[in-house]
């Protein structure tokens, strides 16, 4: 039986990333916490959110992430292109560095709920970016899974 907590890394293409972490809450507060974009900063390492257009609600609604470590960075702009709440938003990465798709996924399970995280990503760069996405696949992975850990236990105890 698997745990709240427990990260499964389920990526099946080199330029992919998919990740399903159990929650014990029920859809609705992992949803929530999910979509708290404000908030993201919270449980994911090195990343603030901020909903922008919209407010980040609904198709045609944008986000605006902010990563990196001090002075140094990335921004990742976003366009919601699926919103189907409680159970899925889907965005097009439309910043410089980051290109592709992402879908923020909620699925019921017995107990509490199941969060999936995938990114499709087009790699900027062509094979000097396929090359560095490999170098620094693993510590994105480690930070990624870290924290998902946290997510889980964050977001069952988000208000909702």
């Amino acid at each position: 039986m698997r745990r709240a907590g427990e990260v499964r890394d389920t990526s099946s293409r080199p330029d992919q990333l998919r990740f399903e972490v159990d929650v014990d809450a029920p859809v609705e507060r992992t949803w929530a916490a999910v979509t708290d974009w404000d908030r993201q900063g919270e449980w994911m390492l090195a990343t603030r959110v901020r909903g922008t257009k919209q407010d980040g609600r609904g198709v045609g609604g944008g986000l605006r992430a902010v990563t990196g470590l001090g002075p140094v960075g990335f921004v990742d702009t976003m366009e919601i292109t699926v919103w189907s709440p409680p159970h899925a938003a889907h965005v097009r990465h439309t910043g410089r560095v980051v290109r592709g798709s992402a879908a923020f996924e909620v699925r019921e399970r017995p107990g509490g709920s199941t969060f999936v995280w995938s990114e499709l990503l087009d790699l900027p760069f062509g094979a000097v970016g396929r090359f560095g996405f490999r170098l620094l696949r693993p510590a994105l992975l480690w930070g990624l899974r870290r924290s998902l850990r946290t997510f889980a236990g964050w977001a069952a105890r988000h208000p909702g």
